[in-house]
């Protein structure tokens, strides 16, 4: 992809994109770092069962936007980062919600948050990152991880997630607790 011209804007139509299938999600990139300065866009869909883990990222802010299912969704410093993170509490009493079509969850850099699909249906989730991410790298470099079939090597994937600014701090799970 190249970046585009200053004159220049980008439509991407219904169905657009470029598209990653893993194991766990199937994430459809909207707008790149190629394209944009400012955010990097893009939509997941998350299926029952798929629980990201609890994590946080130094360096960037990110944005999401329920458009179809419902997904449980924490963003804000627990007391304590132990346990299951859907009983996380913050020092104001905050706790995990369960995020509907049209809820909007902002996490600035640097706090824990998560995201689960316990309902039984796909979940449809639209993602902004800024500033603009390597998250398709990321996944292509995830995708290469788990094409085997067979277990994933968690130290691979714990120092790719640490290559791409995501601090694991609870078990990404999928498929009744199978830890990725």
């Amino acid at each position: 992809m190249t970046r585009l011209r200053q004159s220049e804007g980008l439509i991407v139509p219904p169905g657009g994109g470029t598209t990653i299938r893993t194991p766990a999600q199937q994430v459809t990139f909207k707008v790149t770092g190629a394209h944009s300065r400012v955010a990097s866009s893009f939509e997941v869909v998350v299926p029952p069962g798929f629980d990201v883990g609890a994590h946080r990222h130094a360096h960037s802010e990110e944005l999401f936007y329920v458009l179809d299912g419902e997904l449980d969704v924490l963003a804000f410093e627990p007391r304590v980062l132990t346990g299951d993170w859907r009983h996380w509490e913050s020092p104001s009493g905050l706790r995990a919600v369960r995020a509907t079509p049209g809820t909007v969850i902002v996490v600035p850099s640097g706090c824990p948050h998560a995201f689960a699909n316990r309902s039984d249906g796909p979940a449809t989730v639209f993602f902004q990152a800024s500033p603009p991410s390597d998250h398709e790298r990321y996944f292509e470099e995830l995708l290469a991880l788990l094409k085997d079939g067979g277990p994933p090597d968690p130290e691979a994937i714990a120092e790719l997630r640490l290559r791409y600014d995501i601090e694991q701090l609870t078990p990404l799970r999928h498929d009744a607790g199978a830890v990725l």
